[in-house]
């Protein structure tokens, strides 16, 4: 069929970009992209290399298009999606399945055959008087074990200029791997637009809106949305393809930051972590003093008997509310630099200045988002007030543009891993900080079991408390069972695994108030680092290990020098809650019994052991447990 695909492309193409991508020797590159010019008609085709030259005609696109408009900035520039689109879309968001193939009822799926005819229906023709982007990245650092070529057709220059910023280039590694080159395949078109604040267009055709993944084929079909969760290829689209792969494979891919904390004596060692999104995960990944290799997703191969990890991108899709000077320094800095930044659903106030929540205590009177020219107190049609930027607001820019990026963010080889860190939002339940037994107990009891409360991040209410193991079940492409077993496996045969950690930042009072200052983050991450470095000891307790309250006291005089951490605050943090604890253990036997395929019998196992634990403890002690008993 290449021949074809070549004639169809000759046709389609001018000179310059066809002779760019059939410098590509690999027919299934002519085929795919063929198969889709046809289907979706563009007017015209850029294929993008690695080029300085066509990566600033990308961008240069995008303004001209009116999907970025300038900031102040000379590098910043602001991108609205439609208000209703600015979460990722679960409920169409699907896998196309054979038959065959069942992944169980907690994961979205539709007969493959349905979905592909549903998908070219929704395709057919839509990217009629536009310009088609063809771009090349690699998942992972090139020329690397962990490399993962990907292929994005998109109709978007924004989401295209996005993933210039997020992701490393790979026309070359596709020019360098010829026809033996596997990738992962994406087809994304915004559909028709409409025009928002600043002028800027948005999709309008939001029923339409369908994020299809065909796990056959690994490719991934996304139309009628520009929001990044749901167009940017290579972001949670390729986790879901890359989980299914590394499932096969004997690797994971994780919805993890990976980052390096800084020891006493100047030396490095590597932390993964999964955290729900706006639960943390970036804030952790950013904290001064430490290094980030990565916010959001992880690539983790066993080699040598160590864990090795990589960041599966090269730059930040991040969440914007509460980054302020006080409280996020190193990021605001970031923001407030040279460096190349898209801003997304923000306020641009007077003089092109982007305004998001939490920046300062008090809002602007006005300025320009989606809805037009923003004024305090302004409503919509159906009378509710408009927010000045949306909860949801992000920005998309480099790693280089903080000034903590490790020095291996691109080493192809990646970082032994020492320790994984898994959080959420929990209010009532899980202490600040605690280190599992061991890694069978911390894959159970810290990441299977993994519960949090959603968020602006996905479409729904807020505040529901959601299952979410490994904080990554939005992604799965395997059923939940097999994904936990593969972490048991994982790390099972290592003779020294990393140390797993739970964490929660979230955790509140009898009245509702927070327990933990955001910044406090800063102090369990030194004491996850010293305990991975064997400097203190812990408190066994039913659940885990517990800091010592003389140890954090070290630790909060070192990070905060100002502060007094007193026995006051340390027994309302950890005190074991027991009931609190016994209902969660409850509600995940409950899940797995009824709903999880393939569950590993070592999940119940563990599980009973910590409930009876916890009724030994409750007896001897009552309800509620100061650290101090134990």
């Amino acid at each position: 069929m290449d021949q074809d695909a070549i004639g169809l492309l000759e046709n389609r193409l001018d000179g310059v970009n066809f002779k760019k991508l059939i410098a590509i020797d690999n027919p299934m590159v002519h085929d795919f992209v063929a198969k889709y010019v046809e289907l979706c008609r563009p007017a015209s085709v850029f294929v993008c290399t690695d080029d300085g030259a066509d990566i600033d005609y990308i961008r240069k696109a995008a303004l001209a298009n009116k999907e970025e408009a300038q900031l102040a900035g000379e590098n910043h520039t602001v991108h609205f999606d439609n208000f209703r689109d600015q979460g990722r879309d679960k409920e169409n968001t699907k896998f196309l399945l054979p038959e065959t193939y069942n992944i169980g009822p907690e994961i979205n799926a539709m007969p493959r055959d349905k979905g592909l005819k549903e998908i070219h229906r929704v395709l057919h023709r839509i990217m009629k008087g536009k310009e088609l982007y063809i771009r090349f990245f690699c998942l992972g650092p090139t020329g690397s074990p962990f490399t993962i070529p990907c292929l994005q057709l998109t109709d978007s220059a924004y989401v295209a200029h996005s993933e210039d910023l997020l992701y490393r280039q790979g026309y070359e590694e596709f020019i360098r791997n010829g026809n033996k080159n596997r990738f992962f395949r994406f087809v994304h078109s915004q559909g028709r637009l409409e025009e928002a604040g600043l002028g800027l267009m948005v999709s309008r055709d939001l029923k339409k809106r369908r994020v299809y993944i065909d796990l056959l084929k690994e490719t991934v079909f996304s139309t009628n949305t520009q929001y990044g969760g749901n167009t940017i290829g290579m972001k949670k689209l390729a986790l879901r393809l890359a989980i299914k792969r590394a499932s096969d494979e004997g690797w994971l891919a994780e919805h993890m930051l990976l980052m390096g904390i800084k020891g006493d004596d100047g030396s490095m060692i590597y932390f993964t972590g999964a955290f729900p999104s706006m639960c943390g995960k970036t804030s952790t990944a950013t904290i001064g003093g430490d290094t980030i290799l990565g916010d959001d997703i992880a690539l983790l191969k066993k080699i040598d008997g160590k864990i090795m990890g990589v960041n599966m991108e090269r730059g930040i899709f991040g969440i914007m509310p509460g980054i302020n000077a006080s409280d996020d320094a190193t990021q605001w800095k970031a923001l407030h630099s040279d460096a190349e930044i898209i801003f997304s659903n923000v306020l641009v106030t007077e003089g092109g200045k982007p305004y998001w929540d939490g920046m300062s205590d008090t809002w602007p009177d006005r300025g320009i988002n989606h809805s037009g020219d923003w004024f305090n107190g302004k409503k919509d049609d159906l009378g509710r007030t408009i927010p000045p930027a949306h909860k949801n607001a992000r920005f998309s820019m480099p790693l280089e543009g903080l000034e903590i990026v490790d020095p291996n963010l691109h080493n192809p080889n990646g970082v032994e891993v020492s320790g994984i860190i898994f959080g959420g939002r929990d209010s009532d339940t899980f202490v600040p900080v605690e280190e599992s037994f061991n890694w069978l107990h911390g894959v159970i009891t810290k990441a299977a079991a993994l519960e949090s409360e959603t968020t602006a991040a996905t479409l729904g209410k807020r505040g529901v408390r959601i299952f979410n193991p490994m904080s990554n079940i939005d992604f799965l492409s395997i059923p939940i069972g097999t994904y936990i077993k593969n972490h048991l496996d994982f790390g099972g045969d290592l003779h020294d695994p990393p140390r797993i950690f739970s964490v929660n930042y979230f955790l509140k009072d009898m009245s509702g108030q927070y327990l933990n200052h955001k910044s406090d983050k800063r102090v369990w991450v030194r004491w996850m680092d010293k305990r991975v470095r064997n400097q203190i000891t812990a408190i066994r307790t039913p659940t885990g290990l517990m800091p010592y309250y003389d140890d954090l006291v070290e630790i909060f005089g070192t990070v905060f020098p100002n502060v007094k951490y007193t026995e006051e605050e340390y027994i309302s943090q950890f005190t074991l809650r027991i009931p609190q604890h016994l209902a969660k253990i409850k509600r995940t036997q409950k899940m797995y019994a009824a709903r999880i395929l393939y569950t590993p019998p070592e999940l119940f196992e563990v599980l009973e052991e910590q409930r009876e634990r916890l009724e030994d403890a409750r007896d001897r002690y009552g309800n509620y447990v100061s650290p101090f008993k134990f």
